[in-house]
């Protein structure tokens, strides 16, 4: 396989979202928390999420695509989602 050149990849904004394990809340799960937190990041950076060209979501408690279900509530789709399994360590 050829080697393509380097690409810079930059975080240019964050958000955050109060911590609770999904499901606690009848109403509130962690796709609600995904978009409160990249609402915020999408903001803090000064972007639209059209401008997203992939994404790379860490979770801990969920099913294997649930990196998909929680960005299309931003509306990300067509783009690709990555997915990393990483328990605990996803929040470091």
């Amino acid at each position: 396989m050829a080697t393509q050149g380097k690409r810079k990849v930059y975080v240019v904004g964050v958000g955050m979202t109060k911590f609770e394990k999904p499901g606690r809340r009848d109403d509130f799960d962690y796709p609600d928390m995904a978009k409160e937190a990249g609402t915020k990041a999408l903001q803090d950076a000064g972007v639209a999420y059209t401008d997203i060209e992939q994404a790379v979501v860490g979770y801990a408690y969920g099913d294997s695509t649930c990196g998909q279900r929680a960005l299309y509530q931003l509306g990300m789709t067509g783009i690709p989602i990555y997915n990393g399994h990483m328990h605990g360590s996803t929040s470091s």
